[in-house]
């Protein structure tokens, strides 16, 4: 259900481009900047940022930067402002510049000009550099003069100045604090510059008395200014302040509700919505039932459609918080009234049926966050109210192509699918509505209804069946024509299909699908609902389309790619045919389903290239047919049973080793051999769980679910055949059957409950093993293989991408040349690394801090074989970092008292916001040789010339005995 725009793996062309390297970019733009035309020294300044970008490390941008500041001090304003734009472009890589005195010293000089503009330039530069020089004296004492110069030019560059460092400096806030304050409240200071400098009050929250201050300032201003603009700005400021400070929260909600409740200014009462959003969005845990019910009081009241969205919009906010459920708490001493009656529902009930579909989206999106989320109450009426304004709703905005309604229209059915979560009971209503109204909708609508269908029934499975039958009828009559929206409307159609269809699809629905599909010319339809179809499980239809594609594409990568698809879903569709009980066809099913993954395997090699490595996709499809091999190979040891029985002597054996699993001969050592391989391959499986830090939270989970079934099997065999006493089986989600999010992991979960309780009834009494406990291993298995696997989005699509490039000093020039180091010295070896981001940064997961480890093995020795302490043979260390606008650094002191040639490796992994650890790479190799120092050479080699007399004496004494 992804969008055209989002990239699939074959067309993600990666990071950098091979051009220039760093020193050459860096010396062309030098030669620019250099250059006596004005133009092309601008055009050099430009291109900087793009610099910055392609080669984050601090050697270069210091020396970057410092050829900017330069250029600021010896050239004309415009270039100065050329410099300044892209100095706040570039805000996240200032703190990689070395010579910070340096750099602020060359821009600080042109303060002291005589050309105001000049001086209002550096004002905003050194406003900007803020971050990284926040306790300089001489530029705070320059903004505070500034503030009082007579050129506004350079007035408004102070103020934007001590805005920045009021922000980062709480000496500069605590200082400039009266000063500003002196300003606002000065006759002398025109009143558009009042309304600039209120702002930097915002950012007095540095300690409580300079926020109390503030505030009690920003109080008098609101009492004395009453004039529109200045009521706005210093509310916005006070909002902020208190949003920042956190301590005045509460006295500024009612102060806002005040307000919009008293005053009559249109202006004013949108301002304290918006501020009253803002704090809902942030705090909602402060709000108090009085601030919610004088906030519904209000709504009730105001004739204004427009204040009335504006008011409903923070309601909504705050009933999908923590606030909603203090609102119908009965508090201590005070009587708390039923939902039904309370005035947040009335107000809701009312504005359900609004004819502003924005106001009517609102009100309906409050009662489904109340019947969600008052699960105890007794709230018939209201389920039903929340039903109706939903149904409505929809037929209101399917019929209507507009922005605007497409917007109302996600917001109604986000609360189907919520109410449909929270109140199961109600789904079949909600269904059969979304059903019914599908026929008549536009396609924009049909789309985002088709979405919300699938989200329902990926839910509640149940409810697949019921619309099979309509769904079937709308693809046979949809439109045929090639726009977006109706290949789009195909691709989300035929997923809602996949999805109710739940097990294999039929002949029938099949055929339908196809005779639609052959009417598109577009392939990237078809590809999209083979991609659909796998990550269903339903291999034979993907097959197919795969297959039809082959020859559509234009690229060998492209058509590998597609090959490697089709072969993987011929394998699966050839797991179809397993038969519970019947082992020998199973053997040949898993047989044929090889023959096609090994073939597909080196397809998918074929189609991966530098740029893009497919390493995830190689990685699973591996895993996957040495699982297949695995579960062959313990069905041939179940049969061996039969097969190859004991000795006759198998008896006495067991006898004398005091093991009674050896009477039954050869099967105990492979049984040990095939639970070892399946724990191997559940460390396998978390190997590649912990290296897609990019994946998707489906696909982490389909991969959790691979490694929970080589465990399953492990426990099994150690549960039934090796050690039944200490056999355990540890399982992360055997609870969370119910709460599962696809139809395959539902599925998952009952093989593994089934076959769990099969283990623990089977007893042990007659014999160590009997065909009861082999046929359980094998029906464990066939049931297994039986669940369709579902190939996840990841497996198609990176919707995140995360990459971390390190940079090791000292480096060599060659890679393959060490570095010298004599023995008695530590290397002293800085790590530096930035973390680069694809288009959507963060969107499953953040980087929280960096660890790296540095280890160094000896490689080979020179010199004399002395007995060094092992502690000094090998280097072992770890540190962890947290990376700053993505970029981090650190230093290791390693010792190499061994003279030789050391291998060091630097690896670096990655830990998230909740703590866990991925193993993302990369991994940088150098190498190190350590010589022995001068001095110990010179004294070793004086000892060697003082012993060759002796031994020369000792040989003509030896010789004159003789």
């Amino acid at each position: 259900m992804a969008s055209n725009s989002t990239k699939s793996f074959l067309a993600d062309a990666g990071y950098g481009e091979q051009e220039l390297d760093a020193n050459s970019a860096l010396m062309e733009l030098d030669k620019g900047l250099r250059s006596g035309k004005l133009g092309e020294q601008c055009e050099a300044v430009v291109r900087f940022p793009r610099l910055f970008q392609k080669y984050p490390f601090p050697i270069l941008i210091n020396s970057a930067f410092l050829k900017l500041a330069d250029v600021f001090r010896v050239g004309n304003n415009f270039l100065r402002l050329c410099v300044l734009k892209v100095t706040q472009q570039s805000e996240k890589h200032l703190e990689k510049i070395l010579n910070v005195d340096e750099f602020v010293k060359r821009i600080f000089s042109v303060i002291h000009s005589n050309d105001p503009v000049a001086r209002a330039i550096t004002l905003r530069m050194l406003g900007s550099l803020a971050s990284i020089i926040p306790e300089r004296k001489n530029a705070h004492h320059s903004i505070r003069q500034s503030l009082d110069s007579h050129d506004n030019v350079e007035v408004e560059a102070a103020v934007f100045a001590a805005a920045n460092f009021s922000a980062q400096s709480k000496d500069f806030a605590v200082g400039i604090c009266n000063k500003i304050s002196e300003m606002i409240q000065g006759l002398a200071t025109p009143v558009d510059l009042k309304l600039k400098l209120i702002p930097i009050l915002q950012h007095m929250h540095h300690d409580a008395i300079l926020a109390s201050s503030a505030r009690q300032l920003l109080q008098q201003l609101v009492t004395s200014y009453p004039s529109t603009k200045m009521v706005i700005v210093s509310l916005h400021t006070f909002t902020l302040l208190a949003a920042s400070s956190l301590v005045d929260t509460p006295k500024q909600i009612q102060l806002l509700l005040q307000y919009l409740k008293n005053d009559p200014r249109k202006a004013v009462k949108r301002l304290a919505i918006q501020d009253l959003k803002l704090l809902a969005n942030k705090t909602p845990h402060t709000w108090s039932r009085e601030n919610i019910q004088a906030l519904c009081e209000c709504a009730l009241q105001t004739p204004y459609d427009s204040l009335k969205l504006g008011m409903l919009s923070v309601l909504s906010t705050l009933s999908g918080t923590i606030a909603i459920k203090h609102y119908f708490s009965i508090a201590s001493g005070n009587v708390g009234s039923s939902p039904r009656s309370s005035d947040l529902v009335r107000l809701a009930q009312e504005c359900c049926y609004h004819n502003n579909r924005g106001i009517a989206a609102h009100g309906v999106r409050v009662l489904t966050n109340i019947t969600v989320s008052c699960q105890e109450k007794d709230l018939l009426a209201l389920e039903q109210d929340a039903v109706f304004g939903l149904e409505s709703l929809l037929v209101l905005c399917s019929q209507d192509d507009s922005p605007g309604a497409q917007a109302t229209l996600k917001i109604a059915l986000n609360c189907m699918v919520k109410l449909a979560k929270g109140r199961p009971h109600l789904s079949q209503s909600v269904v059969e509505t979304l059903l019914t109204q599908l026929h008549s909708a536009q396609d924009a609508a049909r789309i985002l209804m088709c979405h919300c269908l699938a989200a329902i029934a990926m839910q509640l499975p149940v409810l697949g069946d019921g619309m099979l039958g309509d769904l079937m009828e709308l693809y046979k009559v949809i439109g045929r024509s090639a726009t977006d929206k109706q290949q789009e409307l195909l691709v989300s159609l035929a997923t809602v299909i996949f999805v109710a269809s739940q097990k294999a699809l039929s002949a029938e629905v099949k055929a339908v699908i196809k005779q639609q599909l052959e009417s598109v010319s577009n392939g990237w339809t078809v590809y999209r609902i083979a991609r659909q179809a796998s990550r269903m499980g339903n291999h034979d239809m993907a097959r197919e389309l795969y297959q039809s594609l082959l020859t559509q594409v234009a690229s060998e990568h492209f058509y590998f790619w597609l090959n490697s698809l089709k072969e993987f879903s011929h394998a699966e569709q050839c797991l179809t045919g397993l038969q519970e009980e019947n082992y020998s066809s199973a053997l040949s099913c898993i047989a044929e389903s090889l023959k096609f993954y090994h073939k597909g395997i080196a397809s998918l090699t074929a189609a991966s290239t530098p740029l893009n490595p497919l390493s995830f996709q190689c990685e699973f499809v591996k895993l996957r047919i040495d699982l297949l091999q695995a579960f062959s190979q313990l069905i041939c040891t179940c049969n061996s049973l039969k097969t190859s029985p004991p000795p006759a002597i198998a008896t006495t054996i067991a006898m004398t080793l005091g093991n009674d699993l050896q009477r039954c001969g050869r099967i105990s050592n492979q049984m040990k051999q095939s639970m070892e391989e399946f724990r191997s391959l559940a460390s396998r499986y978390g190997d590649l769980y912990q290296a897609s830090f990019d994946a998707d939270s489906a696909t982490l989970r389909n991969v959790e679910l691979q490694q929970q079934s080589c465990l399953l099997i492990s426990h099994a065999i150690e549960a039934l055949i090796l050690d039944p006493e200490s056999a355990s089986f540890q399982e992360s989600g055997s609870a969370g059957a119910a709460h599962a999010d696809s139809e395959y992991e539902r599925r998952m979960m009952s093989v593994y409950n089934r076959v769990l309780e099969e283990v623990d009834s089977l007893d042990r009494k007659c014999t160590p093993v009997s065909y009861m406990h082999t046929a359980c291993l094998c029906d464990a298995i066939i049931s297994l293989l039986k669940v369709p696997l579902s190939f996840q989005r990841y497996f198609f699509q990176k919707l995140q991408s995360t990459s971390i490039k390190l940079a090791l000093s000292p480096s060599p020039r060659n890679p393959a040349e060490p570095i010298a180091v004599q023995n008695n010295q530590q290397l002293a070896l800085k790590v530096e690394g930035v973390v680069q981001h694809g288009s959507k940064p963060g969107l499953f997961r953040k980087i929280q801090s960096v660890c790296l480890n540095v280890s160094s093995t000896l490689q080979s020795k020179s010199g004399q074989d002395y007995k060094i302490p092992i502690d000094n043979m090998t280097n072992s260390m770890e540190q962890r970092v947290e990376p700053h606008n993505d970029y981090f650094s650190t230093q290791f002191l390693l010792n190499f008292a061994i003279l030789g040639t050391h291998n060091i490796t630097v690896e670096s992994s990655v830990k998230d916001a909740n703590g866990i650890v991925w193993k993302t790479g990369p991994r940088t190799t150098i190498f190190v040789k350590s010589l022995e120092d001068p001095y110990s050479q010179q004294i070793r080699l004086q000892q060697q010339q003082a012993q060759q007399p002796l031994q020369q004496q000792q040989q003509r004494n030896a010789y004159s005995r003789f």
